[in-house]
């Protein structure tokens, strides 16, 4: 170790040897044990270190407990999140994730609560969230861990919802052509109600606890305030994910590059998973040592071990895959018995269960939740003698989110890799990658559900006609190893070989645009030597194939010299949505708020049906505009939207055009979710920010205002055999703690694309170190 170093030590009941915890300059904490108790004890210990405000809370709103400590306001989101819990046999569960995985969760679990014994007794300092609230951290059971689903990211059943919906406002057969705007369809595929099924009687109400039980928590003092009376009316979750008083843009990019490609003579893994951004970061990057055992890289500050990384020979990245894991379920019941539904020539009965829900200030309220073979009842409508479930990959053995990570993070070859796969079932990703004997491969993963008669893009009937056929066999999907062209690159879009799939099951038919994928082959695909700085900035690249599309078919409406205002300004753009750029600002305004309204209206849409429309596919908007005669009908529509956008950018940037930026309202802004409630500044300065959806610097952003949402969490490039040569990023920072030097240090970092060294070798950590917790048995 060089410089000054911040020595502490802890007694800790509960170990079983000395453990000691490196915290490095950028905040990672270097953890290492000589057992592999003393490991997940210590890692649980240290999450709760960084982020045990963080992780009391996740753990609260998925076991639905925050009622009790926050009122009657909460309840309703208890109810929404105790319907998705895993209430199976926990020994298929544990075996799900491998022979030591309850193992590991009890120890992990156990280090929480040492240190939230801590905390209680006065020996570490309680995060001041707990203080601000008055309320206490809880103590964690192993079956934690694993029982709650709801963070997981899962599709596709609010967009049957919605194209339910569109068909209902505009007929079938216009719908489903219209829905083609809102979410893009691969394979050809046209979806068509089932017979029997009226599109008209799936509701917003049937999807909404739903909604409540994936929905973050927020706080206010009106929230706060609310009576028993009125917890009813917190059910509503508006469009930027909060929970409010009644009146999944998510992606990724990763890749793998072959020794053959790179510079360096070694492969190279790169990954920045993409999230809804948040405060502190969603995921924490972390190192666990031990005797056999030694990984690094990132996951999520609840879930024990990391998901994307090293362990010393091989590296490893996912991304969102397309497989459509959710069904809604309709069912007709029995005249004035809502219990009983029709399935098969006969009635069957729901399961129900009692339960009963602790609220601050209130006796414990008993509810019941209802379910039928498929999976939990969202919604009776007595009125018509229908009721509404939803079947979905969360109610089975084996999937917790991430949890199979505790064995792939373990496996030091391609054979050991693929094996540790096969209990991966929730969420469907994309698996790359990469070791040190230059193996590279593509291997997705996650429960997919076959459905034989139906293509899962609209809600189905429950009377047994429409069943899954099991899951798809985990060696028998797709996979690449070692291509001829030498990497492997994945950007949630359809990725899948025609080949494989002209003879198997429909994996699912909504993915993302293929922009930043297309990116990604392009510069991958190059002939000359990849770095690791190019693949850093190609982590950064606001480069928009769309808005390269767009402003190069815009030349068909306008002459070279056209006095257009708008066009004056876009003419000589090339679609890098710089956050300094006025061209940016005008471009991404135009083309989300104006181009798809005025291609959906020439489409016959309504109002009511472009409202359900938005935010519109991109690739298929510009799309559209490729491939549509100019006409002079449609040129003065186009000059019309561009003025538009014009004067939209006027009010939110002032009338001369040559100070606007993308950035001046493409901003991140993360606000702590007690902000509203303390005169203390808990949150951080807003940073403006480039990129788009189709950016592979992915900045999604909400319509109203521009301001970005989501988007990478965490940046990492791997020198896959000279692993100090690694390279991070977490935004905004490491801690969770307020007040800690690493709540936001690496938020500058974040937004200037500077990543910073993932030291792994013990002399590097031990260079790098700027604290050391030493931690005893007691």
């Amino acid at each position: 170790m060089s410089g000054a170093i911040n020595l502490a030590a802890a007694r800790v009941k509960g170990l079983q040897d000395d453990v000691t915890i490196n915290v490095d300059q950028w905040g990672v904490a270097h953890i290492n044990a000589q057992n592999l108790h003393d490991l997940f004890f210590a890692q649980g210990w240290n999450a709760a270190r960084d982020r045990l405000w963080q992780i009391d809370l996740a753990r609260k709103r998925g076991l639905g407990l925050l009622a009790r400590d926050f009122g009657p306001g909460y309840l309703e989101q208890d109810k929404a999140a105790r319907l998705f819990l895993y209430r199976g046999d926990m020994q298929p569960e544990w075996q799900a994730y491998g022979e030591d995985s309850e193992e590991i969760c009890t120890s992990f679990a156990q280090g929480i609560n040492a240190y939230v014994d801590g905390c209680l007794s006065g020996e570490n300092e309680l995060p001041p969230e707990f203080t601000l609230l008055g309320t206490k951290p809880d103590h964690w059971a192993a079956e934690d861990v694993v029982r709650v689903r709801s963070h997981s990211l899962v599709m596709n059943a609010t967009s049957e919802l919605t194209r339910a919906k569109v068909m209902a406002a505009a007929g079938t057969e216009l719908g489903a052509k219209l829905d083609l705007l809102r979410k893009q369809l691969v394979l050809g595929n046209v979806p068509q109600p089932v017979e029997g099924l009226d599109p008209a009687v799936v509701t917003d109400r049937v999807l909404r606890d739903f909604r409540l039980a994936v929905s973050p928590v927020n706080f206010s003092k009106e929230r706060l305030a609310a009576t028993l009376d009125e917890a009813r009316f917190w059910t509503a979750v508006t469009p930027a994910g909060e929970i409010d008083r009644a009146p999944f843009e998510e992606g990724s990019n990763n890749w793998a590059i072959s020794a053959d490609k790179t510079a360096t003579g070694r492969p190279i893994l790169a990954l920045d998973p993409h999230r809804t951004h948040v405060l502190p970061s969603i995921r924490y990057v972390v190192h666990l040592t031990m005797p056999g055992l030694d990984v690094i890289g990132a996951g999520e500050p609840m879930v024990p071990g990391i998901s994307m990384g090293h362990n010393g020979t091989a590296a490893f990245g996912l991304t969102i895959f397309g497989a459509d894991q959710e069904d809604i379920y309709v069912y007709d019941t029995k005249e004035g018995e809502s219990d009983q539904y029709v399935y098969g020539d006969s009635f069957e009965t729901v399961t129900t269960i009692a339960d009963t829900i602790p609220v601050k200030g209130h006796p414990d309220q008993t509810v019941e939740y209802k379910f039928t073979r498929h999976g939990p009842v969202l919604y009776e409508d007595k009125a018509n003698n229908r009721i509404f479930a939803l079947r979905t990959v969360w109610m089975d053995a084996g999937m917790a989110p991430y949890m199979a990570s505790l064995s792939v993070m373990r496996a030091k070859t391609y054979a050991h890799y693929v094996k540790a796969l096969k209990g991966w079932g929730c969420p469907s990703v994309n698996h790359i990658y990469a070791d040190t004997a230059n193996t590279i491969a593509w291997k997705p993963s996650g429960a997919t559900p076959i459905r034989d008669n139906w293509d899962g893009l609209l809600p189905v009937l429950g009377n047994g006609q429409y069943e899954w056929n099991g899951y798809l066999a985990p060696e028998a999907g797709p996979v690449a190893v070692n291509p001829s062209c030498g990497f492997v690159a994945t950007a949630n879009a359809l990725n899948i070989p025609a080949e494989w799939t002209a003879s198997n099951p429909a994996i699912g038919y909504e993915w993302a645009d293929s922009s930043r994928q297309d990116t990604l082959y392009r510069e991958l695909g190059r002939d000359e030597p990849i770095t690791l700085a190019d693949c850093v900035d190609l982590q950064v690249s606001t480069f928009s194939p769309i808005a390269a599309r767009a402003l190069k078919r815009l030349h068909a409406f306008f002459k070279a010299d056209d006095a257009h205002e708008a066009w004056q300004i876009l003419r000589d753009f090339d679609g890098n949505l710089v956050a300094s750029s006025p061209a940016s600002a005008l471009f991404e305004v135009w083309f989300s708020k104006h181009l798809g309204k005025l291609v959906a209206k020439r489409e016959g849409a309504t109002l009511e049906v472009m409202a359900l429309l938005m935010p519109f596919d991109s690739q298929n908007v510009v799309g559209w505009l490729e491939k549509t005669d100019v006409t002079a009908e449609l040129t003065a529509d186009i000059r019309e939207s561009l003025s538009n956008a014009m004067a939209e950018c006027r009010s939110f940037m002032g009338d001369d055009a040559s100070q606007w930026s993308w950035g001046t309202i493409h901003k991140l802004e993360l606000r702590h979710p007690l902000q509203s409630l303390t005169d203390s500044n808990w949150s951080m300065d807003s940073v403006p920010v480039g990129g788009s959806s189709s950016a592979l610097n992915l900045a999604n952003y909400r319509l109203s205002d521009f301001s970005v949402t989501s988007g990478p969490s965490v940046r990492m490039v791997i020198d896959v055999g000279t692993w100090d040569n690694s390279l991070f990023v977490n935004n905004p920072g490491q801690s969770g703690v307020p007040h800690s030097e690493h709540y936001g240090d690496l938020l500058k970092n974040w937004h200037q694309a500077k990543h910073v060294p993932l030291v792994y070798s013990r002399e590097a950590v031990e260079k790098a170190t700027t604290m050391q917790i030493r931690l005893t048995a007691q």
